[in-house]
């Protein structure tokens, strides 16, 4: 049980794969709390894990610092919130845009400046590996996960002995795509699945698991970890 007795909050803990960091966290002896904006969504997921839930928008200075309050210091703190919202580069409406990055970039900043993490604990972001491996009509996106990949270098300086780290994630299965019409998401996923050297798609599992390396071992900081099946390399 390598994290008994430590306090994990994770931002964006309902779903996905913040929900599987709470798990495996919970599985490890931690004290969870889990914090999203979806109040009903959020209950669910701290009914079923047994964690403590507060709601808390991201996209607001006060929600997130009241958030910090409320749980107090912490060893571990992992934000996997994102609001995505993309198009083509000439007409995406530019409030599309800084939705993106408020709910993307600025979040992450939110909670990295109100979190009390004790010293040797650590804070987790987690990018994307659009921001090495951009696609059409997703530069905001690829944008978000670059400049967040280059706050956690910054920050594994400033906040030194705290430890912080990035996970990008390739393709992964996660409720973020249920919005898509199943025989489409499927067939999104079979194609991703057959072009990666592992022959498929990334779960929330795989990247929870790197965030709970980053977590438990001590010498890891300033790092970008690529969870993506290969997909840098194809």
């Amino acid at each position: 049980m390598l994290l008994v007795g430590k306090k994990v909050v994770v931002v964006g803990g309902s779903s996905g794969i913040g929900l599987s960091t709470a798990e495996l966290a919970k599985a490890e002896g931690a004290d969870v709390v889990i914090a999203s904006r979806n109040a009903e969504r959020l209950k669910a997921a701290a009914n079923k894990l047994g964690a403590k839930a507060i709601p808390t928008d991201v996209t607001s200075d006060d929600s997130v610092a009241s958030l910090f309050r409320s749980c107090g210091p912490a060893d571990h703190v992992i934000v996997t919130a994102a609001q995505l919202r993309t198009g083509p580069f000439k007409t995406v409406a530019m409030d599309e845009v800084r939705a993106t990055m408020e709910g993307k970039f600025w979040g992450a900043w939110r909670v990295a400046r109100s979190a009390e993490i004790r010293a040797g604990g650590s804070l987790t972001l987690v990018s994307g590996f659009l921001s090495i491996r951009p696609r059409p009509n997703s530069a905001i996106v690829s944008c978000a996960n670059g400049a967040l990949e280059s706050l956690a270098r910054a920050l594994a300086l400033e906040f030194a002995p705290v430890r912080v780290n990035c996970v990008s994630p390739g393709i992964i299965d996660t409720p973020i795509r249920a919005a898509m019409p199943e025989s489409v998401r499927r067939d999104m996923l079979d194609k991703a699945a057959a072009s990666l050297p592992v022959r498929r798609v990334g779960e929330a599992e795989d990247v929870a698991r790197q965030i709970l390396a980053f977590m438990t071992n001590g010498f890891a900081t300033g790092s970008i970890v690529y969870i993506d099946g290969g997909g840098l390399i194809v």
